[in-house]
Parts: structure tokens; C-alpha cells; sequence
């Protein structure tokens, strides 16, 4: 079965790059070349992302710091940058860890539809929404992770696979997580906290977290990319430095002080988070002001 979804996965991968050259052929006047800092952040985001962390909040963050990529063409960079690095996690994930196969199977298939379900609608929404969502979706994000560092959550079990009415909630919950993806709200950590409520081994959560991002990720990226709603120069940039990034820390980091990452990663995501909606307050101040009601416009005494 794992060699069937090996194969899937190659196909998947192979079509979205595909659809991605075909598309970026289309307006080549509007292709740059990427700039060394896409390349470093995704080899330094895409390491902390295969080690668990999350890139999608992180991401954000970047783009918000370093004026990377307008507000509206966010959750479209983010769900093209995390494709193949995601792809080249889930290969490594999926062939050393040991899950139960239709578990995984199960809920990589319900994040697919969630995100394709999903990524029709938020591609085509104008950018005071994409903030809005944005910034509550990062605060959820944020919530999470808090709750995870001060052990709020269950600690999870020595399950493998999930049977009954759990295979069931977690096939639901991954397919809403696979939708608010699209978004540009990270999978790993809400998924991460369904399985261990559900009581199944923390090891799991892996290769179900980075098999799911890979499969939907062609799925949420193509409806943005094809309507160039996403930064192609960025795109490129943390792709092609994230892939040694997920290399690097698959296969020669054996420890590294996560808690201590992820306390810096809340506070780098509350950030952003809050300025995504001040952003939005200050667009719907600068939209109010360009309106002047009838009432107010001032009358001539001679009239």
C-alpha cells in the first residue's frame, strides 16, 4: 500500500510542477528571478518544518517583516513555497515511520478534499477578507500552540492506527484542516493536537501531517497559481531553499531544543497575526475616508 502511495504522490507532484511551468510560461514579462533571502528563509523555515514546527505561520511572518509579498497574494505563496519541500518530507516520513496505512490513507484522501473544496473560494476573496481570515486564522494557530506548550492538551497514546468513530472524527477534522490550509492556517499543529486526543502515538503524527500537506498541497496551490493570485519569485525562492532545508534536518539533526523554537514561533505568530489585522483596520479607515456621505457635504448659504 505504501508503494501505491509513493506512486500517487509522484503523480501529484509531477502534474503540479507541470501546471505551475505551463502557467509561469503564460506571463513570463512578470517572472523575476528569486533574491538570495528567498532562498534562506525557505532553507531555515523548511528545517524547522520537517522537525515539526510549522512553516505556514512562520512564513507569514517573513512576509510581513521583509515587505516579501502584498497581503492578498499570501495564502497563495504560502501553499506553492510548501509544495515540493512538503512532497520531500512526506517521502522521507511516510517510508521510516511506522502509522497504520488506512488511517493515513484516510486522512491524507479527506485533507485533498478539504483543500480543493477550500482553495475555490479563498483564492477569489478580495485582499481586506485574506487579512481578516489571515489574522484570525494565525490567532487559532497561535492558541494551539500555546496550549500544547503549557500541556493543556492530552499527551497522546501508543496508538498506530484509529478505528470506528475516532477514523471517523479524524477524517472530518483533516478535511476542515485541509480547507483552512487554504487560508494560510498551518496544518501540523492542529492536526498534530486531533491525533493526540485521539489517543495515538505522537510519532504518527508525522508521516499523516507531512502526507497530507504533500497530497493537497498541488491541490491548493493550482487554483491561486492559476490565477496568479501568489508571488512567483518568492514561490520559487523558498522551494528551491527549502528542499536541502528538509534534507538537512531529516537526516543529520538529532536533537535541538524544540520548546525553546516553539515558545519563539507563538510569540513570531502573534505578531503577525495582529498586524495582518491592523492592516485591515487601516485599509477600512483609508476605504471610509475616501467616502463622504451626501449628508455631510457642506451646502451653499445661497441654495
Amino acid at each position: 500500500m505504501k508503494a501505491a502511495l509513493f506512486i500517487a504522490l509522484g503523480i501529484f507532484t509531477g502534474g503540479f510542477i507541470l501546471i505551475w511551468a505551463l502557467e509561469a510560461r503564460k506571463s513570463p514579462g512578470k517572472l523575476e528571478a528569486p533574491k538570495p533571502i528567498d532562498y534562506l528563509l525557505g532553507l531555515g523555515i523548511n528545517f524547522l518544518d520537517t522537525l515539526g514546527i510549522g512553516s505556514f505561520a512562520t512564513m507569514s511572518a517573513c512576509f510581513k517583516l521583509f515587505g516579501l509579498v502584498r497581503d492578498e497574494q499570501i495564502p497563495g505563496t504560502l501553499n506553492a513555497a510548501a509544495t515540493i519541500p512538503g512532497v520531500t518530507e512526506a517521502f522521507i516520513y511516510i517510508a521510516v515511520v511506522n502509522v497504520e496505512v488506512t488511517t493515513l490513507v484516510s486522512m491524507i484522501a479527506a485533507s485533498v478534499v478539504g483543500a480543493w473544496l477550500g482553495a475555490g473560494v479563498v483564492s477569489r476573496w478580495p485582499r481586506r477578507k485574506i487579512q481578516i481570515g489571515m489574522g484570525l486564522a494565525l490567532l487559532a494557530t497561535a492558541g494551539f500552540g500555546l496550549a500544547t506548550q503549557l500541556n493543556l492538551l492530552p499527551g497522546g497514546g501508543d496508538k498506530l492506527g484509529l478505528t470506528g468513530s475516532k477514523l471517523l472524527i479524524a477524517v472530518a477534522a483533516n478535511l476542515v484542516l485541509g480547507a483552512l490550509m487554504t487560508l494560510g492556517i498551518g496544518f501540523f499543529a492542529p492536526c498534530m493536537m486531533v491525533i493526540f486526543l485521539l489517543g495515538m502515538n505522537a510519532k504518527a503524527a508525522f508521516p499523516i501531517m507531512m502526507g497530507s500537506v504533500a497530497f493537497l498541497g498541488p491541490v491548493a496551490s493550482i487554483p491561486f497559481i492559476k490565477r496568479g493570485a501568489y508571488n512567483f519569485r518568492t514561490s520559487l525562492g523558498l522551494t528551491l531553499g527549502g528542499i536541502p532545508g528538509v534534507l538537512l534536518a531529516a537526516f543529520l539533526v538529532r536533537s535541538l531544543p524544540l520548546g525553546a523554537v516553539r515558545w519563539l514561533v507563538i510569540a513570531v505568530v502573534l505578531y503577525t497575526a495582529l498586524m495582518m489585522l491592523r492592516s485591515a483596520a487601516i485599509e477600512r479607515a483609508a476605504a471610509k475616508a475616501k467616502l463622504t456621505p451626501a449628508s455631510e457635504i457642506p451646502v451653499n448659504a445661497s441654495d
